[in-house]
């Protein structure tokens, strides 16, 4: 009988001794999560006020969306636009929007009020000089107190390319880097959804002409740059990095007809450009052949193909026809 109590003492004291320490594991799990080192479904459930400027854009648009689809609360988000009533579908599910112009620098520090990660959308030719508009943006943000900026940039800088249309994105890199904030460089590719009248042209005439000195280029969708651009707003870890943004492949005339034949069942013949003719207008070049993984590393999922997008619009490569 004394053997069997003391064995029983014995039990007792150990189980006592686990669930001690099961509650202290327990504890600094809870602490780990309250350090904000959870996952990024966690993360994006914060107190982060992110910032579009250029929400009502194609791209600031999908950005809201990509936002919203990786669980980060709609109130968390403050929508800048020169025409904020187009945004009227967000504010709906309780996100701001708020009117704010580069031409019109006196309305950025309002617009961004409040806000602590931004995501600058490089905006197009303006009377403004784009680098100097970007400033404007940039110091009000800093003043306002934003922590973070990400910038849609340009991927031929990683390839060292300053000139040209690389330049007024470099130049606001250069600006980022002496704000004083946390920058994110999105350096994206050329969206591939502009191939898609070529595409339509191609499988219209069945042929396809191929200049001597074709480039290739690592076109990507405007929703995976969207989808990427979410992933660094929604997420840690991303501050002073640049991201070339690319797809899957590189791409040139012979890939887009290949991949228009194959989605329509189109025969599309290749035609020789003649080397006697003034050569067109080329595009591109070795600061554009870049094809990287940031979009699979930043979503967890691989960009669009140039075939998946043409499928996703097959109709316009048949010009309405069946």
């Amino acid at each position: 009988m004394a053997v069997w109590l003391t064995n029983t003492h014995r039990n007792g004291e150990n189980m006592r001794r686990t669930l001690t320490r099961r509650h202290a594991i327990g504890a600094v799990a809870l602490g780990v999560l309250a350090l904000g080192l959870a996952p990024s479904g966690a993360r994006a459930a914060g107190d982060d006020k992110i910032i579009i400027s250029g929400a009502s854009g194609q791209l600031g648009h999908a950005t809201v969306k990509a936002l919203l689809a990786r669980g980060v609360p709609a109130k968390n988000l403050i929508l800048v636009s020169r025409t904020p009533d187009t945004l009227a579908e967000f504010v709906k599910q309780g996100a701001i929007a708020r009117f704010g112009d580069f031409g019109k620098p006196e309305s950025l520090p309002a617009a961004y009020a409040g806000g602590t990660r931004m995501l600058l959308i490089s905006i197009g030719f303006s009377a403004t000089p784009r680098p100097e508009a970007h400033k404007r943006a940039i110091d009000a943000a800093v003043k306002a107190g934003v922590k973070q900026i990400a910038y849609t940039s340009f991927v031929a800088i990683s390839q060292g390319e300053t000139s040209g249309l690389a330049s007024d994105h470099y130049q606001t890199e250069e600006i980022l880097k002496k704000s004083g904030v946390a920058w994110t460089f999105l350096r994206n590719s050329i969206y591939s959804d502009v191939l898609l009248p070529q595409a339509a042209k191609m499988v219209a005439e069945g042929r396809v002409t191929v200049p001597a000195t074709a480039s290739r280029i690592g076109y990507v969708t405007r929703d995976d740059c969207a989808a990427a651009a979410a992933a660094v707003l929604a997420t840690p870890g991303h501050d002073n990095k640049a991201y070339d943004i690319t797809g899957p492949e590189l791409i040139g005339p012979r890939e887009v007809a290949a991949a228009a034949s194959a989605v329509t069942g189109r025969k599309i013949a290749e035609v020789q450009a003649d080397p006697n003719a003034p050569s067109p207008r080329s595009f591109g070049g070795p600061a554009l052949e870049v094809v990287s993984t940031a979009v699979k590393d930043l979503t967890g999922r691989p960009p669009m193909s140039l075939k998946q997008l043409f499928a996703a619009n097959r109709d316009k490569l048949l010009g309405g026809s069946h």
